[in-house]
């Protein structure tokens, strides 16, 4: 009796420590995921002041434009969570949209080969966010449903 007390225990411990650990093998799948994206950002981050720099040679008098895509990078870089993260990429986003919006008024700007090597750069930064996001939520929904 005493003997199967003992191994139905230690199954116990064994499936217990199991289960643990995959918990936090998938933990650590999400912390990787989101490392990625956040690198992706910063990657993303420090593309747009050589953006900035490009389009001002073209476009002196769209200072404001220039002002709040700074603006938008600054808090993009300061958010401390992830809901804040979000809105300042999602407003980050919209300005470096009216930037390539700007540039298509200045046929110079576009023909650039600086310009056009930054904007297909930050298309592929931007394709790997994508991915990194994709992952992201995969890991996070397998762990969630662990949970």
């Amino acid at each position: 009796m005493t003997y199967i007390l003992l191994v139905i225990i230690a199954v116990l411990a064994v499936l217990v420590i199991g289960i643990y650990n995959g918990l936090i093998r998938l933990r650590n799948k999400v912390r990787e995921a989101w490392s990625d994206i956040d690198t992706q950002l910063k990657r993303r981050y420090d593309l747009i002041p050589n953006i900035v720099e490009t389009v001002k040679g073209y476009a002196q008098h769209e200072s404001g434009t220039f002002e709040k895509i700074t603006e938008a990078r600054n808090k993009a870089m300061q958010a401390q969570n992830i809901h804040e993260k979000e809105e300042a990429e999602n407003m980050l986003s919209s300005t470096l949209k009216s930037i390539f919006a700007l540039a298509e008024n200045y046929p110079d700007l576009k023909a650039n080969q600086n310009f056009l090597q930054l904007q297909n750069t930050l298309k592929e930064i931007e394709e790997h966010i994508q991915m990194s996001r994709r992952y992201y939520n995969g890991t996070v929904r397998d762990f969630n449903t662990k949970i």
